[in-house]
C-alpha cells in the first residue's frame, strides 16, 4: 500500500507493506532518491537480523551505520551531535541520506539531525513499532527533550520517504502494540466514526497481528494524519487536533520521570481517556459517545495505568501541563470532544479547573 503526503516543504511517500526491508535500497531508488552516501542509525532494540537485511542490500563502500540506545533520556542534544559528527567525518552532502531504523524516539532523534546538518539531507524513515509507524513517522515533526519537558527543542521537516515494514511488528510485545493503538484509537476519534467502529469490531485481530488487518488499519490511520497535516504543515490551527489526550499525557510521562513503567503509547492512552472523561464532564461530549469510548477503553485495561501517578503528584502534572506549546497565557489549553469524530480545538482552562478535575480522577 502506498499513500503520498504533499506539503509546502515536501512531498514524499508512505510505503506500507510485509518484506519491506528486503529491498529497500530499490525502493528508495524508485522513489528518485539518488544519495551517495547513507548513514543508518539505528535502535538498539531492533533485531540484529532486521539490521544485516537492510545493510546487505546497500554497497559496503556507501553506507556507514550507528547504534544507539533510544530512550526518553537519550532524546537529547548529546545524542544528536553525536550523530552530527559521523555526518561530519564522512563529508556527507545535502544529496545524501540519514537512515533512521527504530521507534518514534529514534525518528524524531535522527529528523532533527537531519533538519540541522547543512540545513538539511534527506531523511528516510523506517518506523519499527506500530505506534511510530501511524503517528510519529508522518507529518514532520522532529523534536527533543529538555529539562523544562518533552519535545521543546525541535523542527518541522518533512521525511524524503517513510517505509512502514509491518515485519517488525512481529517482535513486539503485546504492551508495545496497546501503545501502537492508542495512536491510532485517537485518529478514529478526531476523524471517522466508522473507523472507531471498525477498531471497536477488530481490535483483538489488530493486538493478535491479523496482517491483512493490521496492514489496513495502519494504512486508514495513516491516511486520516496525512489529510490533516496537508491542511496545516505547521500545526497552526486544524492539526492541533492530533494533541487530543497529549497536554495529559506528557504531563503525566514527565511527573513519573519518563519512567518505564509507564511508556509513551500507555500515557497517550491514559491522556486520551483524561481528555474523553474532561469533555464529559464539561457537557461537551454526548453522552452516547462516552459510554462507547469508555467501553472500549476499559477492554484495553486502561484504567491499571492510574497506579504510576498519585494525588501528591497533582501540582507536578499541572507544572508540565503549563509548559505545552499550545498555551498561549497561564491558562491550559485542551482539545476535547463533541461527538466521536468532531474534536474542538482551543478551549482553554484555568488552572483550578484542571487540579479539581485531577483530584477527582486520581482519588478513585
Amino acid at each position: 500500500m502506498k499513500l503520498k503526503v504533499k506539503t509546502n516543504i515536501n512531498n514524499y511517500s508512505i510505503i506500507i507493506g510485509k518484506n519491506l526491508c528486503s529491498k529497500i535500497y530499490k525502493i528508495i531508488l524508485n522513489e528518485r532518491i539518488y544519495s551517495q552516501k547513507f548513514l543508518l542509525v539505528y535502535d538498539s532494540k531492533v533485531p540484529a537480523q532486521m539490521i544485516k537485511s537492510i545493510i546487505s542490500r546497500f554497497n559496503k563502500d556507501i553506507i556507514e551505520k550507528k547504534k544507539i540506545v533510544f530512550n526518553e533520556k537519550s532524546k537529547n542534544l548529546k545524542t544528536v551531535s553525536s550523530i552530527v559528527k559521523i555526518l561530519e567525518k564522512n563529508n556527507f552532502s545535502r544529496n545524501d541520506s540519514l537512515i533512521s531504523v527504530g521507534g518514534g524516539i529514534c525518528g524524531d532523534v535522527c529528523g532533527f539531525a537531519s533538519s540541522i546538518f547543512k540545513r538539511g539531507l534527506n531523511f528516510i524513515n523506517v518506523p519499527t513499532t506500530l505506534l511510530s509507524q501511524v503517528d510519529s513517522a508522518i507529518g514532520g515533526k522532529t523534536g527533543i527533550n529538555s529539562l523544562s519537558g518533552k519535545n521543546m527543542i525541535g523542527s518541522f521537516y518533512q521525511p524524503s520517504l517513510v517505509i512502514s515494514d509491518i515485519n517488525f511488528l512481529k517482535s513486539l510485545p503485546k504492551r508495545e502494540i496497546i501503545c501502537g493503538y492508542a495512536e491510532i484509537l485517537k485518529h478514529s476519534l478526531i476523524k471517522d466514526k466508522i473507523f472507531f467502529k471498525f477498531l471497536k469490531k477488530n481490535f483483538i485481530k489488530i493486538l493478535s497481528h491479523n496482517h491483512k488487518i493490521l496492514e489496513k488499519t495502519i494504512y486508514k490511520s495513516c491516511l486520516i494524519k496525512k489529510d490533516i497535516v496537508e491542511k496545516d504543515e505547521k500545526e497552526k490551527n486544524i492539526r492541533k487536533v492530533l494533541n487530543l489526550g497529549h497536554t495529559f499525557a506528557h504531563a503525566y510521562e514527565a511527573t513519573v520521570g519518563y519512567n518505564k513503567g509507564l511508556n509513551h503509547g500507555e500515557a497517550v492512552l491514559l491522556g486520551i481517556m483524561s481528555a474523553v472523561e474532561f469533555s464529559r464532564k464539561k457537557n461537551i461530549l454526548k453522552k452516547n459517545d462516552f459510554a462507547q469510548i469508555n467501553d472500549h477503553l476499559r477492554k484495553l485495561n486502561y484504567d491499571s495505568l492510574y497506579k504510576y501517578l498519585k494525588v501528591k503528584d497533582i501540582s507536578k502534572i499541572i507544572f508540565y501541563m503549563k509548559q505545552d506549546k499550545k498555551n498561549k497565557d497561564n491558562k491550559i489549553n485542551l482539545i476535547l470532544l463533541k461527538s466521536i469524530g468532531k474534536p474542538i480545538l482551543n478551549k482553554s482552562f484555568r488552572e483550578n479547573n484542571i487540579r479539581s478535575f485531577l483530584k477527582t480522577l486520581l482519588y478513585r
